[in-house]
């Protein structure tokens, strides 16, 4: 009879000590699903379609006076492209979203330079050489200009965040500006209209 009790005590014990055990591991797994099921509304929301690139902002403001030096030393203003539509993207050689963004760039230039449409890619202080080396690797045929005293971003345009873009009109006043990659779909939707608007 002893021995029974016994038995029956040890076999509560155990079922409350695995219960002990198990509690945790619930706990995790309820957590773990808390987690998943909002996350996976979200992304199933998006689509491929959706453009998660910067949204330009709207100006209409000078564009700065600014003269630099491109890769094969020659000396040019921001003036001398008036009567153009001039996309002006500011860059480095070590940012990611610059890197991903310039096929984009190379892309959309090929396809409306005969439009009176010009990129200028100004590269924000890295070494010479390494500009070189970037421009052939992604095979960029938009001028790009040299700004080893950073005096486009601090001076010019007044920014500290790569890549930044903006656009000025034929008149010389930017109309776009925006902070961060951006998408083709976005080129379409906003600069598109600039260069097709008095050719």
């Amino acid at each position: 009879m002893k021995l029974s009790i016994k038995l029956m005590e040890m076999t509560q014990f155990n079922s409350s000590l695995s219960s002990r055990k198990i509690l945790p591991f619930t706990m995790l797994a309820l957590g773990l699903i808390l987690i998943a099921v909002p996350v996976y509304f979200i992304l199933r929301d998006i689509s491929p379609q959706t453009n998660l690139s910067a949204v330009p902002v709207r100006l209409n403001v000078s564009a700065p006076k600014l003269t630099l030096s491109d890769t094969h030393s020659s000396s040019h203003s921001l003036a001398e492209y008036r009567g153009k539509v001039v996309l002006v993207n500011l860059w480095a050689t070590w940012c990611p979203p610059c890197k991903e963004e310039m096929p984009i760039l190379e892309s959309f230039f090929n396809k409306h330079k005969e439009k009176g449409f010009v990129i200028i890619a100004i590269n924000d202080g890295d070494p010479t050489p390494d500009v070189l080396q970037f421009v052939r690797d992604y095979e960029l045929t938009f001028p790009v200009w040299l700004d080893p005293n950073s005096i486009a971003t601090e001076q010019a345009f007044k920014t500290l965040n790569l890549p930044s873009s903006y656009v000025i009109d034929r008149n010389g006043r930017i109309q776009l500006m925006w902070v961060g990659g951006i998408s083709r779909k976005t080129l379409d939707q906003y600069v598109v209209p600039l260069i097709t608007e008095t050719q």
